[in-house]
């Protein structure tokens, strides 16, 4: 196994560096052929209570190659999706499954960061460039940020870090926060006070992924008395929490902001709990760009429905694949030129202006977004404002890498 490089750059091999001595070439090119077929291990959660999220991401993996006519440069793409169960355990042995018997090219998918943070080290090691389509566990984008890990999506921060300047914007002085006790939710927590410039006059962190009971944290807010509350659960945890809200008649006295926790697939079950609330993220499904027109209009008329923000950030790592592919004519070999194509990002994402930090994480617009009724009945989101523009997340600073 090739040494692994460390976090500044990628080290030259053996046999370079030995005509380097010889007074030979500076460096040396890989002269592999391309690929004949590139392959792409997708891993997300195709089971169990939050199987409808895996099924959107893999949803619009199959748009996104579709979109590509399934090549990219001219070299034929597979995607091999596994299922991590949402167990960390079992996300690091479909990681290694992947890698080592159906010998991928790029590893991608990865809902649950505490799946992630299990798995990412495997395929680093392997020198194998993994893509995350959601999870953004801050130690990635930060010491720990390595050549082969790119974000898709986020650092689990940002959306966060828009709802504690929504709340400033919207005059909140008191804020309560619950949130799940997982690397997500620690984080979310974090991003909201890094920025909140009021008072938190409470905080819970929840049993995950076992609670779905939030009537003692309700209880604890109405005896607090704030006037804003922030929340982060994703899935049913979120429409539970919206609906245990409401009906303790707390909706209508202290306003409820949110991140990650509402969707085109929790909206079917959140429904009018949802509305009147207040969100931030760093997509939506009106976004005017021509990519996200594409993805959202082919994903109606296939589904029935707009895409997660899940779904769109996996189509966006599919595109980010396919232009390295692309770029360096399918010669995967050649590890930095990989990477640099990956890091140019050349490439039309749902989110319009994309590029990365040095970190390897995106810089990019989070907005304001509401919930309205459809005129067939349904429930949507919409674009309300633009919260923060070209947003970095902290982390970076801490990251080795240029």
């Amino acid at each position: 196994m090739p040494p692994r490089p460390s976090a500044h750059s990628f080290r030259i091999t053996a046999l370079a560096a030995a005509m380097l001595a010889c007074g030979g070439l500076v460096a040396m090119p890989a002269q592999a052929q391309p690929a004949k077929k590139i392959k792409i291990g997708f891993v997300t959660t195709l089971s169990g209570p939050n199987a409808a999220y895996g099924q959107d991401m893999k949803q619009a993996v199959e748009l996104a190659l579709e979109h590509l006519g399934k090549k990219a440069g001219g070299v034929p793409l597979e995607v091999l999706f596994e299922d991590d169960e949402q167990k960390p355990e079992v996300g690091k042995q479909k990681t290694e499954k992947l890698l080592q018997r159906d010998k991928v090219d790029f590893l991608a998918g990865y809902i649950w960061s505490n799946v992630l943070l299990a798995s990412y080290k495997i395929a680093t090691d392997n020198q194998t460039f993994l893509i995350s389509a959601n999870a953004g566990p801050s130690q990635l984008a930060g010491e720990q940020c390595n050549p082969y890990f790119f974000s898709a999506s986020w650092q689990n921060d940002q959306p966060h870090m828009g709802v504690g300047e929504l709340l400033n914007q919207k005059g909140a002085r008191r804020l309560y926060i619950v949130a799940p006790n997982y690397a997500a939710g620690q984080d979310g927590a974090n991003g909201v006070k890094s920025l909140f410039k009021g008072q938190v006059v409470g905080q819970d962190m929840t049993k995950w992924p076992d609670q779905l009971d939030f009537s003692a944290e309700i209880t604890k807010i109405r005896a607090a008395r704030p006037d804003a509350v922030y929340v982060f659960f994703p899935g049913r945890w979120g429409a539970q929490f919206f609906t245990q809200y409401s009906q303790a008649g707390l909706k209508t006295e202290v306003p409820l902001y949110s991140a990650f926790t509402v969707d085109a697939v929790s909206l079917k079950l959140q429904k009018e709990t949802a509305q009147d609330t207040y969100l931030a993220m760093t997509w939506g499904p009106d976004l005017p760009y021509a990519a996200n027109q594409k993805l959202v209009g082919d994903f109606k008329q296939k589904h029935g429905s707009s895409p997660t923000f899940y779904g769109a950030q996996s189509y966006d790592a599919i595109n980010l694949i396919a232009s390295a592919v692309a770029a360096t004519k399918g010669n995967l070999k050649d590890k930095p030129a990989v990477g640099a194509a990956l890091k140019a990002a050349k490439f039309d994402s749902v989110r319009g202006p994309f590029k990365f930090g040095n970190n390897q994480f995106p810089i990019q617009n989070i907005y304001q977004q509401e919930v309205y009724k459809t005129a067939d009945g349904g429930f949507d989101l919409r674009t309300i404002s633009t919260v923060m523009t070209a947003h970095q997340d902290v982390h970076a600073a801490k990251c080795p890498m240029k």
